[in-house]
């Protein structure tokens, strides 16, 4: 099982974000850290013998939660679970919210990968994009992740920025990759509803996927010539591009996420937070008040969480789906055998006239005992995957 933990705070929202995260107040945040580690004993309890394989600590910004309280929170976490002795234990750190000494205690409960929000190396662009660094900070959170042991870092990057062009990706990315970075996320920018670039840029991103002319947005021709330029630098570089968005050396591949994508069960702690437990998914409370005065009532760890808003029983057809479309965002697509061995039939009893038609338009690759979408299939991945949705 893999364990997801949920820290929503930040010191700024940015732009372009509509995460469940948001700037709280001290007294919030500790309070918040206390519903949270009642959750995982609640857990824990629930489930300690089962082994935990990997940590994922997401948010919002899990360097912005002071550290004594980020200490008691994996405390409870070692105390509560049976972590595996070779966990993979992540956390995601803006540049500037996380100390030498801070990442040092990080260190001594486990974290032994950094995920550091960089975006742009361009300072422009990160004024634009509502980030709190500049690249100087950026580089001295980086430093100091390797000066505490850290050799497992991944770095976010982000593409089809306003106004971004070829240049100023290239310096980005060759900034990037003179560090030598274990991992590399290359994420295209969305326009979400909700957030401050939607107010700004909706009608541009309308245009942009209608393939139109726009105004501040790079037009769709360019999106893509910047997505191919990023593939292309990364892989001559020795980064392994193993799923749309991410890239990296050999045997550095984010386990926690290959887990979500091959649909490994999770158990998701804290604001909206989501799990994956057997055949149903649950999704957590996502109004911090309420999560905080719900979790002082956790029951009987034999009982369902009273924390959980919603719960959703998959269909053996919703299951079936989601092992397609989940595992054909791996460059290695999914196995022939592993599907069988999952469901009990072939894959061809499901999809052998829409793998057919993938694989006539040159989408989809049928390689041994393997069935994986092409680069040209994974440039129109949603289209693609889309029929595989039964």
């Amino acid at each position: 099982m893999e364990l997801y933990i949920h820290i929503p705070f930040c010191m700024k929202k940015c732009e372009y974000c509509d995460f469940l995260s948001g700037v709280y107040d001290a007294n919030t945040r500790q309070e918040y850290a206390n519903a949270l580690c009642r959750e995982i004993d609640f857990f824990g309890k629930k489930y300690s013998d089962i082994p935990i394989e990997t940590i994922y600590i997401g948010g919002g910004t899990p360097t912005w939660l002071e550290t004594r309280w980020m200490d008691q929170i994996m405390d409870t976490v070692w105390q509560s679970f049976s972590i595996m002795d070779d966990a993979e234990i992540t956390m995601e750190c803006n540049p500037g919210t996380a100390s030498i000494s801070a990442i040092a205690s990080y260190r001594r409960w486990g974290l032994n990968r950094l995920s550091i929000g960089l975006q742009s190396a361009n300072e422009d662009e990160l004024v634009l994009l509502g980030r709190i660094h500049n690249y100087d900070r950026f580089l001295k959170t980086f430093e100091n992740a390797r000066r505490c042991g850290i050799f497992n870092i991944n770095v976010d990057i982000m593409t089809g920025l306003p106004g971004q062009t070829e240049e100023k990706l290239f310096h980005t990315l060759s900034s990037v990759c003179s560090l030598k970075p274990e991992h590399i996320s290359a994420y295209s920018l969305s326009i979400e509803k909700g957030t401050p670039f939607y107010e700004k840029y909706r009608f541009d991103a309308v245009k942009q996927h209608a393939a139109m002319e726009t105004e501040y947005l790079p037009d769709d021709e360019t999106v893509y010539r910047l997505c191919k330029l990023t593939e292309g630098y990364l892989e001559e570089r020795g980064y392994r591009r193993y799923e749309i968005s991410n890239y990296a050396r050999e045997g550095m591949e984010c386990r926690h996420n290959i887990g979500y994508w091959i649909r490994t069960p999770y158990l998701g702690v804290g604001l909206g937070a989501s799990s994956l437990i057997g055949d149903v998914r649950y999704q957590n409370e996502s109004d911090i008040r309420e999560y905080i005065r719900k979790s002082a009532n956790m029951g009987d760890p034999e009982e369902a969480s009273v924390l959980w808003d919603e719960n959703i029983k998959l269909s053996r057809t919703d299951e079936v789906a989601e092992y397609m479309y989940l595992g054909l965002r791996m460059t290695d697509g999914i196995s022939r055998s592993g599907f069988e061995k999952t469901f009990g039939q072939s894959v061809d009893a499901y999809y052998r006239g829409v793998m057919d038609e993938l694989k006539d338009q040159e989408l989809l690759a049928l390689d041994g005992g393997r069935i994986r979408l092409t680069d040209r299939g994974l440039d129109v991945y949603n289209r693609a995957a889309a029929m595989f949705l039964l």
